[in-house]
């Protein structure tokens, strides 16, 4: 199923997925990137985590990514004395920054600086806006609101403000602690929470590099997008990353849930035109956390993403503390696998109005248009970087690409590129050797057969970086 899948999983581990047999069978079952959340767990449970995955990945046979989300601003009400607290529409209740614990009349807050940030009249979010306060005043430390929808509030729930506006930076102490020990087992991708505007992922990639330079690492960066003010900057900071996650939960709480889907679409698109990743995320499979098979609208929620164009789907406690972490991966790979069987390839459209200057980007479009004319069975991209890979997985077209590469940086990279696999080969100077092994490895997956044509593009003279400046068409057998 992976050699045939475009569409890319990301798959949270927790409690539920931390024990080798139970990682192997997923990363079996079709896991590409496997996520660790840096919003629980030590130094050391990550660490131990980043080796499982690369057990488990040995085992099956491939190379996978490891994603590191980091935490980001904890803005979040504190612990209350019995762990909870009911809260009941039109009473008061305060936020208070200098509470130590908390009770039916107020709770801490974890975000000591929220009181300068916030207003009478404005709206709080808690507990991913379940519940609903009201601000009358702030008193120093103190925020008075009324609760204006009620419930059960417990320890450490999240707190935004309708529209966004806080001003939390999106890098942490501790999130400068967890990129340096992403770096110690070279996570491929971190994930940064809260991104506000193209310098705070600039500076995330600072640290990331010089975290990883004792390494020879540089990471992906990735964008989550899931404050109100991230969308009028959307694009100059999709410009300073790698990738975006369109990160649904805190985003919706800020901008509303009815405004999520046309973003997520809008996300999608502009990433692709800027030929950056895409990730979709939160509650695709929420169900299965406790059910073993999705509800329809799940699968209709993780298809329609599929249909948008996204590089990857996500789960995150689905596969981290559910119940069914396995079924959840075998779930939605069938899912993508029938969405991308109704996705219709319109390649030549992609190609209108479209420009490029660089020798290497015109070679990888030649290979698409040629290898979508032609019909070949397979496009096999000779690359040190994955970026021929990543250019072409851009646009839409039924034919897989395989990144064929020495370096094992580069296979577990491309490892979430939608519709791109990776064969590793041995280092090599002969482009012949190279496409003699290359094609020994389609034809030992079945995934050509003798007298079938392929596309490959290479760059003579072999291994530099950004040398992609040869097309070549190819008979298998016919050498």
């Amino acid at each position: 199923m992976t050699l045939t899948r475009a569409t890319k999983i990301v798959s949270t581990i927790g409690p539920a997925s931390s024990d080798l047999n139970t990682l192997t069978r997923m990363i079996a079952a079709g896991v590409d990137v496997v996520r660790l959340n840096f919003s629980h767990g030590k130094a050391q449970d990550h660490i131990d985590r980043a080796n499982l995955v690369r057990q488990a990945a040995l085992a099956c046979g491939r190379e996978v990514a490891i994603m590191a989300d980091l935490q980001g601003p904890k803005i979040r009400v504190g612990k209350f004395e019995n762990g909870q607290i009911d809260l009941v529409d039109g009473e008061p209740f305060i936020l208070d920054a200098a509470c130590e614990l908390g009770n039916q009349e107020r709770v801490g807050l974890d975000y000591k600086e929220l009181p300068r940030d916030l207003k009478p009249a404005d709206v709080l979010l808690l507990n991913d806006g379940l519940i609903v306060l009201v601000v009358n005043k702030v008193i120093g430390s103190a925020i008075h609101t009324t609760v204006k929808i009620g419930g059960v509030l417990s320890n450490n729930k999240g707190i935004n403000r309708q529209g966004g506006g806080l001003s939390a930076a999106a890098l942490t102490a501790k999130d400068m602690e967890d990129i340096k020990t992403a770096m110690s087992f070279q996570a491929d991708y971190v994930a940064i929470s809260f991104p506000k505007n193209a310098t705070d992922m600039e500076m995330a990639r600072q640290l990331a590099n010089i975290a990883g330079e004792a390494y020879g690492h540089k990471p992906m960066m990735i964008a989550k997008i899931e404050r109100a003010e991230a969308i009028p900057a959307l694009q100059e900071i999709i410009d300073a990353s790698d990738g975006i996650m369109v990160a649904r939960g805190d985003l919706a709480v800020e901008v509303g849930n009815a405004a999520v889907p046309g973003l997520q679409k809008r996300m999608i698109k502009m990433a692709r035109a800027s030929n950056k990743l895409a990730i979709t995320a939160t509650q695709m499979m929420e169900s299965m956390i406790v059910n073993a098979i999705p509800t329809r609208a799940e699968v209709s929620d993780v298809a329609n993403a599929v249909l948008d164009g996204t590089d990857a789907v996500m789960t995150s406690a689905e596969t981290a503390s559910g119940k069914y972490p396995l079924e959840t991966v075998e779930a939605m790979a069938a899912i993508c696998l029938e969405a991308e069987k109704s996705d219709i390839c319109k390649l030549d459209a992609d190609f209108l109005n479209i420009t490029f200057t660089r020798i290497d980007q015109s070679i990888a479009y030649g290979a698409l248009f040629t290898a979508h004319h032609l019909r070949v069975k397979a496009i096999a991209a000779l690359t040190e970087s994955g970026s021929t890979a990543l250019w072409m997985s851009r646009n839409n077209i039924d034919i897989p690409i395989f990144a064929i590469t020495s370096s094992v940086a580069t296979q577990r990279k491309v490892a979430l590129y939608r519709n791109v696999r990776t064969l590793g080969v041995v280092p090599s100077n002969d482009i012949e050797e190279v496409l003699k092994t290359t094609e020994e490895l389609l034809l030992a997956k079945g995934i050509v057969q003798k007298g079938d044509l392929i596309v490959v593009t290479s760059g003579d003279p072999m291994g530099q970086v950004g040398g992609t400046n040869a097309l070549k068409i190819m008979r298998i057998g016919g050498r």
